[in-house]
């Protein structure tokens, strides 16, 4: 991607005159508001195409499972941030939505990657979804890499969310070869890795948009709609009931120091 000046500045998603707004050839005013759902405007959006009955329900389904989760790192950097500016609710939002990384939240872009390049090695003369997924994880367990899409911390025998989600895509058809890998690479990674390894949410809901026609460059874009209406609860919240102050005394107390001591420095001059 070249970032910078454009030879062909143009944007198709927006445009307006004194009299309309126009969003992907639809009028705001006539056709989108009071017709459409936030959903299916995000997929509009995202996409310039209206999705089918089947696409907004798996989309609503996984922003339901990926929109809160508890006092998970980006939003106890988002209820702190609050705590001590509690006017900059947009600065508050911003450090949540700044800690969506590679670990906790974004992880979704990271699983779709990894199950895109999978299927695509599958599709290589002589391959199969097999060996490509038997290949895959033996470079990842050789670089001593964790699998994207597989394992939790708390729910080691299972995320829920994750079953719950792939059942949705069966009963939605809307099963394909990106929930097929998943379901590969799952069925050998513990005999690879020597460890069990479930699907967890990070990993079912990129295999579920994709094979809901979803496209993999704006994959990270579903947790971060739907965490941004969790980090809105936390922040209402921690506005009445704030937490902020105590999470971080806490954290103060439960760090100890092992720096050196003014006195340990004087002993070395």
């Amino acid at each position: 991607m070249r970032i910078g000046k454009q030879d062909q500045p143009f944007t198709a998603i927006a445009t307006s005159d004194a009299d309309s707004i126009t969003v992907r050839g639809f009028d705001l005013c006539d056709e989108l508001i009071g017709n459409v759902d936030l959903t299916e405007y995000f997929w509009l959006l995202v996409t310039g195409e209206q999705p089918n009955q089947f696409q907004k329900a798996m989309m609503n389904a996984c922003l339901i499972a990926i929109a809160e989760h508890g006092l998970v790192p980006s939003v106890q950097a988002a209820r702190m941030t609050l705590a001590a500016a509690p006017e900059a609710w947009q600065g508050a939002m911003a450090a949540g939505i700044l800690g969506m990384g590679s670990v906790v939240a974004g992880s979704s872009e990271i699983a779709g990657n990894y199950i895109v390049s999978v299927l695509a090695d599958s599709k290589e003369p002589g391959q199969t979804i097999e060996t490509a997924a038997t290949s895959s994880l033996n470079e990842l367990k050789s670089a001593r890499k964790k699998v994207p899409g597989l394992g939790h911390p708390q729910h080691s025998s299972g995320d829920p969310r994750a079953n719950k989600l792939l059942a949705l895509a069966e009963e939605y058809g809307l099963v394909g070869d990106h929930i097929k890998t998943l379901r590969t690479i799952a069925a050998i990674a513990p005999d690879v890795m020597g460890r069990p390894l479930p699907i967890n949410v990070s990993g079912a809901i990129p295999a579920c948009m994709l094979d809901a026609g979803w496209p993999a460059e704006a994959m990270k874009a579903v947790p971060l709609l739907a965490r941004t209406a969790g980090l809105a609860a936390h922040l209402f919240e921690e506005s009445a009931r704030s937490i902020g102050f105590v999470m971080s005394h806490h954290a103060d107390l439960a760090i100890s120091y092992d720096g050196p001591s003014p006195a340990a420095k004087q002993e070395t001059k």
